[in-house]
């Protein structure tokens, strides 16, 4: 006999009872959908993080060492000017920097919101708002402050 058919003879406690442990148990699965999505969120941000901060160590450790050296080897095999070829390799740095910038932008607006976490939070409101108050119940819901009991978590 499931707990539906004989909901005519079980008593307010158990009736309670079930509703209590049922409404935690949704609470309980709506936490877990919320870390499932925000970990796939987590996931894509640090992917994009990480490209941004290479694109930053590139920038900020290469660039002295490796300008210098590719200046003045331009400059030997090409005959140029030395500020010339200085602003050649300083062109070529920002290119290879903002493609990494853009991977980087990319990998950021995959990030989405935990929409099916939203809905069925939205859901569970619209439901829990629809429930109608005992037919008993007084003033303040019919609680008074004494009657309400304090979670330890």
């Amino acid at each position: 006999m499931s707990a539906a058919d004989d909901g005519g003879n079980r008593s307010l406690g158990q009736l309670v009872a079930t509703a209590t442990t049922e409404l935690s148990a949704l609470v309980h699965d709506e936490i877990a959908l919320a870390k499932a999505e925000l970990r796939v969120g987590a996931k894509k941000a640090a992917v994009g993080s990480g490209a941004g901060m290479a694109a930053g160590v590139l920038i900020l450790f290469s660039l002295p060492v490796l300008s210098f050296a590719l200046a003045y080897g331009m400059r030997s095999w090409t005959g140029l000017g030395l500020a010339w070829c200085f602003l050649i390799v300083g062109g070529i740095y920002w290119l290879i920097a903002g493609i990494l910038g853009l991977l980087a932008l990319r990998k950021f607006k995959k990030v989405k919101a935990p929409k099916r976490t939203m809905a069925s939070s939205k859901e569970t409101a619209a439901v829990l708002g629809n429930v109608k108050p005992h037919p008993r119940a007084g003033e303040n819901g019919g609680r008074s402050a004494q009657d309400v009991t304090r979670s330890s978590a």
